[in-house]
């Protein structure tokens, strides 16, 4: 499937990311070799969860208003993955930048579907989540930064 057809398929497609993103945190904290990097990725593995949480629940909520599907239509799944296929052959510096780009793909999945979404709640909610997942992207940037540029 290429495009979405649903506000729940939306929800759905952005539940399983999170799920996908909490297997790829606990995946890389146990690949890390800095104790404090293994803890931020055990951290954001935590959060992807949450993330999760309120997502399922705003799909059970009654009241969210579906999105006529011409609007929907501009979605492309594809645009909102990032390949996770290499990562067991990727070192420390090629892990930042891939967690750098996965964060930049969440935040802008959630600005996006917060752009289609009518429910105001559901939008405000997604805006959230987008300002959380920037937060990550920065402390990634910052890791990378001062690990691999400065080589701290």
């Amino acid at each position: 499937m290429g495009e979405f057809e649903s506000v729940g398929e939306i929800l759905e497609f952005a539940i399983a990311r999170e799920e996908e993103a909490n297997r790829l945190y606990m995946d890389l904290a146990v690949r890390a070799g800095n104790p404090a990097m293994r803890r931020v990725f055990e951290d954001f593995a935590e959060v992807e969860l949450e993330h999760k949480a309120k997502l399922e629940l705003e799909a059970m909520k009654e009241g969210i208003v579906v999105t006529p599907r011409e609007r929907l239509a501009a979605f492309r799944i594809a645009d909102y993955v990032a390949d996770a296929e290499s990562v067991p052959e990727m070192d420390y510096k090629d892990v930042l930048m891939f967690a750098i780009k996965k964060e930049r793909i969440s935040v802008r999945l959630y600005v996006d579907l917060a752009a289609i979404i009518e429910d105001a709640g559901a939008r405000e909610m997604l805006l959230s989540l987008a300002e959380e997942e920037a937060g990550h992207k920065a402390r990634f940037e910052i890791e990378y930064e001062n690990a691999v540029l400065r080589g701290s």
